[in-house]
């Protein structure tokens, strides 16, 4: 992945995040009722961060060089 810290994560983006120390890569879906980190892959869950979760977006990604399988 290439990632870019200096973009402003939005909703839909790909985003590297650190949750309770813990980073992931998943989709970000924000609306009003909290944040969901949504898994691409079905053999995983999405996870729903809990409002006192150490949550934070580390950056976005922009491009997959290659699909891993």
């Amino acid at each position: 992945l290439i990632v870019d810290r200096s973009i402003q994560p939005r909703d839909g983006h790909v985003v590297i995040a650190v949750i309770d120390g813990e980073m992931t890569v998943k989709r970000l879906s924000t609306s009003p009722t909290g944040v969901v980190l949504k898994a691409e892959n079905p053999d995983y869950p999405d996870l729903h961060v809990a409002e006192l979760s150490d949550f934070r977006v580390w950056g976005v990604a922009t491009t997959c060089l290659h699909h891993l399988n």
